[in-house]
Parts: C-alpha cells; sequence; structure tokens
C-alpha cells in the first residue's frame, strides 16, 4: 500500500513541477515549438517518467536534470531573442515555397519537402487548388503559411506582396534585398530620406508594396 502511495505522490509531485517549468519557460503554442523546445519537452517528460517509476530515488535527485533543462532551456531561448543568427541555426529560416503562384522546386527540395506535403497542408486550409495562392511560406515549425491569390473587381488576379524584413534587431537582411533586387546602399539611402541615419538603432524594417514599415529599439 505504501509503494502505491508513494507513486501517487510522486505523480502529482512531478505533474506540478512540470507545469511550473513550462511555465517559466514562456507560452508557446504547440504548433509553434522550436526544435530546441520540443528536445527539452521530450527530455523533461522522459525524466518525470523514470522518476515515478523509482520511488526508491530521492525527489531532489530526480528534479534537479529537470529543473537544469529548463534553465538550459531558458538561457537559449534568451540568446536567440537577442541573436539573429543564433535563432536562425537552433529555429531555422521559413521557406517560401509558393511565390507569386509560382512553386520553387528547388525550395522544397532543400527542405526535403514534397508535393504532398503541400497538398495535404494546404487541403488542411481549405484551399482547393494551387491556383489560388499567391504566397505559402513554410515556417520554422514546419506549419505552412498561405496567402490566397486577391482579385480585382473585373475577377483578374490582383498584384500583391508579402512582408519582406530588410533590418531584424539591427542587421540588415542582405538576402531579402537580393530577393527584391535592391542593394545595401539603396535601404540606407531610403531610410536617411525617413530620417534614420543609424541602421543599429532600427529593431524592424520591412517592405512591402513600395512602402516602408519601420520600428525604432525601445521606442515608447
Amino acid at each position: 500500500m505504501e509503494h502505491y502511495l508513494s507513486i501517487i505522490f510522486r505523480t502529482i509531485f512531478f505533474y506540478i513541477l512540470i507545469l511550473v517549468i513550462f511555465r517559466l519557460m514562456g507560452k508557446r503554442e504547440i504548433g509553434e515549438l522550436s526544435i530546441l523546445d520540443l528536445v527539452v519537452f521530450i527530455m523533461i517528460g522522459e525524466l518525470a517518467i523514470v522518476a515515478i517509476d523509482n520511488p526508491n530515488k530521492s525527489l531532489i535527485h530526480s528534479s534537479i536534470p529537470m529543473v537544469l533543462l529548463m534553465l538550459i532551456q531558458i538561457v537559449l531561448a534568451t540568446l536567440s531573442l537577442k541573436s539573429k543568427k543564433f535563432r536562425d541555426l537552433v529555429d531555422g529560416k521559413p521557406t517560401i515555397i509558393i511565390n507569386r503562384g509560382k512553386i520553387d522546386e528547388e525550395a522544397m527540395r532543400k527542405q526535403r519537402y514534397n508535393f504532398d506535403d503541400l497538398l495535404t497542408q494546404l487541403r488542411e486550409k481549405d484551399i482547393r487548388s494551387i491556383a489560388d495562392v499567391e504566397f505559402a511560406i513554410l515556417e520554422s515549425s514546419g506549419s505552412l503559411s498561405v496567402i490566397e491569390r486577391m482579385n480585382n473587381s473585373d475577377g483578374k488576379p490582383k498584384d500583391g506582396d508579402i512582408t519582406i524584413p530588410l533590418i531584424i534587431d539591427g542587421n540588415i537582411e542582405e538576402e531579402n534585398l537580393t530577393r527584391i533586387n535592391k542593394t545595401n546602399l539603396w535601404l540606407r539611402q531610403e531610410l536617411k530620406k525617413m530620417g534614420y541615419r543609424d541602421v543599429r538603432k532600427i529593431s524592424f524594417c520591412s517592405f512591402e508594396n513600395g512602402k516602408f514599415f519601420v520600428d525604432i529599439m525601445d521606442e515608447e
């Protein structure tokens, strides 16, 4: 009887501990978990199962690895928040699969993403035909973001664009500049015209449909 009571107590204890740990690590939707989050969550779950199955092992010894994983995850998440390069290394970058209605087969091959995957995820979003898609972006979480074609009043397709980040955390995204056939010099000149002389003070700058959106770091 004592053995069963111990298992019940340990189950409740680690249930509460895991809830506290996940709460401290921050709120993330299941579909938005990064590889880093997923690895930590799986390891914490496995450690909890082992701890519950071994009632002779002290709660403190069983809890230390779980708390250590939590601290590691928080430190790495902080690094990811402050460093775009580290964030890209851990989480990866979003990939445009369909660009202005044209499928990018090379991007699909790089991501080991096939047409069955594409069609499945389009159906899940109630998209009947690829012809209805203007942009499809494979996010770093593995989910597919879809922007449908817009039509003018005459029923003809309307030109549209997606938000293209040109500056993130004070760093110019050279790859995105190349995508829109612009240069670093062009970007700096355009920003100077708008009164932004120091790129390092810009937390986010995007370019969409010929218009800029600029957000200054820690500006209230």
